[in-house]
């Protein structure tokens, strides 16, 4: 029952179990509202058969447990419902993001940020609200009308059955809404989703539309995503309302039924005016919070897309792999690794070649030629199709993707920065460096050019993403992490793409010092970048065009001398 419910409503295995004392806990608040209405009921017939005047003390205590009762369930409802259901909202958003931290790369290609913050927030914020008004007052209900509905029965069928031939029907027909609704409700979901990705968009690419003059025309085509937000909206709330209201004037007719059934039983003789009082009274109690119900259970009903949206990431597969690991040295090596993203388009075709400790492979080769793909590959950001990678002879694909990291010291072409300082920042490379590492890993890959004029030195907050700094500015802070993480392998994706010449030739001289006695993955265009690399593997179409040492490639005459000559002519271009 409950890997069920966690299932179903993507709770912990805590939280299952504090939904079940939520729904118990609503059950008796519910019970305590009708024990009232029963003692008033023997209140009244002791004061028929003149026997109440005599029991006046077990009235008065009788009121005071009944107020002692309703106090201490509305309690244990409260904490049930409220308390437990905002330690469950923090639990699940925690637990989401570290699912999202153990994920392969291969999930984040399918996603894009505006779905997943959604799922961390929205859709957290949906199931928090459904868990703590909805569902528990749904299942409390259902519970509480069972009891009363036995007790009902006990006293008798008759009425009892005049009272509850309508919750059936009422019930079905919300039921039978379900497939209707659901339908609807991932409809509404996409249209949510389509108008959050075009505002992230629009905010992300204003720079470009302005330079462009294309405002205008993307901003019609968000009104129109935001215009089908709306549309959705109403159709799945009016849809509802339909549903709920022809579900109510089902339960009203339980009142009219319940009337006319004691009335006749009353002319008849076999019913007391006492005991039809009871049940109309008893019925009352019993709608009121059933009309709730039905509300709550389409509600509850209305949470299936954004479930769906949340197991997607939880149920998401997981790399795993040995924790322990002993390299022989810090080769890279790759036999025959095919890989394909899940799109089914192939990246990679037997590629196989091999990066040696102590020396520089740089990877070349036209735009989509798999030079990045191979690169992350080794660090297990994705798992291969085919064939093996090898990192000091153990399997990439058994190793721990956390543990595997811990080897390399990546510098990607798309830097990222935080919002908080240059010292945090690049901090970032090593956990727990004292501020003397962390600025001497700063000035060896020349970041105290610019920090130094800034106003609070290394201590000056750098804005979201560092949008206080230049490309260059930025890159030398990634060079700086890597330079202190100072770990056995090296991967550089265009890490000086964004400098210029001199720039350039200062963070060449502080590589080289990073690099020493390394295993180092070079990825560059410009080949000069890679002019003294060991060994140089050409990569054209997924698939290995030729390797080997610069001179040897270039008296080959073969992919990597036409690019040669292709950029040296370059040089010569002018406007």
């Amino acid at each position: 029952m409950m890997k069920k419910l966690r299932r179903r409503f993507a709770l912990s295995e805590q939280g299952a179990r504090a939904f079940v004392r939520a729904c118990l806990a609503q059950a008796l608040q519910n019970i305590s509202f009708v024990a009232p209405a029963g003692l008033l009921f023997a209140f009244v017939r002791g004061l028929a058969d003149g026997t109440a005047a005599e029991r006046t003390l077990f009235y008065a205590l009788a009121c005071a447990g009944c107020l002692l009762f309703i106090v201490a369930a509305t309690r244990l409802q409260y904490d049930g419902t409220y308390l437990s259901t905002y330690v469950e909202s923090g639990v699940r958003r925690t637990a989401l993001a570290e699912k999202l931290r153990r994920l392969p790369l291969s999930f984040f290609g399918r996603k894009d940020l505006a779905d997943l913050s959604s799922s961390i927030m929205n859709d957290c914020a949906v199931l928090e609200k459904s868990q703590s008004h909805y569902l528990p007052a749904l299942a409390g209900a259902m519970l509480s009308a069972a009891v009363v509905s036995a007790g009902l029965c006990a006293f008798d069928w008759r009425m009892a059955l005049a009272v509850l031939w309508v919750l059936p029907p009422a019930f079905a027909v919300v039921a039978f809404s379900a497939r209707v609704q659901r339908a609807l409700d991932r409809k509404s979901m996409a249209a949510k989703m389509a108008c959050a990705d075009g505002i992230q968009e629009c905010l992300e690419c204003l720079r470009d539309l302005k330079s462009n003059n294309a405002e205008d025309a993307y901003l019609d085509g968000l009104d129109e995503k935001i215009r089908a937000v709306e549309r959705r909206a109403v159709i799945s709330e009016s849809l509802s309302a339909c549903f709920i209201t022809l579900a109510t004037l089902l339960l009203r007719l339980g009142v009219a039924s319940t009337a006319l059934t004691g009335a006749l039983l009353m002319q008849r003789g076999t019913l007391d005016a006492m005991t039809f009082f009871m049940f109309l009274m008893a019925a009352s109690r019993i709608y009121a919070p059933l009309e709730g119900a039905l509300q709550n259970l389409v509600a509850a009903i209305a949470t299936h897309a954004n479930i769906e949206h949340m197991n997607e990431i939880l149920d998401g597969p997981v790399q795993s792999g040995r924790e322990e690991m002993a390299p022989r040295g810090y080769d890279v090596v790759f036999e025959h690794v095919d890989f394909a993203y899940e799109s089914g388009v192939s990246v990679l075709k037997d590629v196989s070649f091999t990066a040696r400790q102590g020396e520089v492979t740089a990877l070349v080769g036209p735009s989509g030629g798999g030079k990045t793909t191979a690169s992350r590959l080794a660090a297990r950001f994705w798992d291969v199709s085919g064939g093996r990678i090898a990192v000091g002879g153990e399997n990439v694909a058994e190793i721990a993707p956390e543990k595997l990291l811990s080897l390399f010291s990546i510098v990607f072409q798309d830097v990222t920065l935080f919002n908080n300082t240059v010292m945090e920042n690049i901090r970032i490379g090593r956990r727990g460096a004292g501020d003397d590492e962390v600025i001497a890993a700063g000035r060896l890959a020349h970041c105290g050019e610019f920090v130094d004029k800034l106003p609070e030195g290394w201590r000056t907050m750098i804005g979201e993403n560092g949008r206080e700094l230049s490309g260059g500015e930025r890159q030398r802070i990634s060079i700086a992490r890597a330079i202190l993480k100072d770990a056995p392998i090296v991967l550089l994706d265009e890490a000086t793409a964004a400098l210029d010449v001199e720039n350039e030739s200062q963070i060449h001289a502080a590589l080289s010092r990073l690099i020493r006695d390394k295993t180092v993955l070079v990825i560059a265009h410009r080949l000069r970048t890679v002019a003294s690399a060991d060994k140089i593997i050409v990569l054209s179409g997924g698939a290995v065009a030729e390797q080997g040492a610069p001179g040897e490639l270039l008296r080959r005459d073969g992919p990597f001398a036409r690019m040669a000559r292709l950029q040296s002519e370059s040089q010569n271009w002018g406007l």
